[in-house]
């Protein structure tokens, strides 16, 4: 029984950093990626970043250069550090574990229930 565990959303500033985390309970294995996601109300679920077991990363065009995915394999924890917030940046995050992107697919894999996010003055 695979959980995942999101943490640390909260309200933020503009400008302001924030660092979500993704504790998965089991850990006798690892996952062969991680991804966060997020969605505001009224929008498509977008990817945000993903890290693969091997430390390959990938961001979305909106957030690169401000957000850095990394994960702790022992630790089974995955986290989205989040600079240079924006308004727009405001959303649900997700976080999706999965064993193969071609089996699972981008629906796939096990889900948290998710963490908000709101970047507002």
């Amino acid at each position: 029984q695979v959980q995942l565990v999101e943490s640390g959303g909260a309200l933020v500033q503009p400008g302001g950093s924030l660092t979500l985390s993704c504790a998965v309970s089991e850990t006798d294995f690892s996952f062969s990626a991680m991804r966060w996601y997020r969605q505001a109300p009224g929008k498509q679920r977008d990817l945000v970043a993903a890290i693969t077991i091997g430390g390959f990363t990938n961001y979305g065009d909106s957030v690169k250069g401000r957000f850095t995915i990394s994960r702790d394999i022992f630790k089974n924890i995955t986290y989205l550090q989040m600079n240079s917030l924006k308004p727009e940046d405001t959303a649900v995050y997700y976080c999706n574990a999965i064993v193969s992107r071609i089996t699972d697919g981008p629906d796939g894999g096990y889900w948290g229930q998710g963490t908000q996010v709101t970047v507002s003055s």
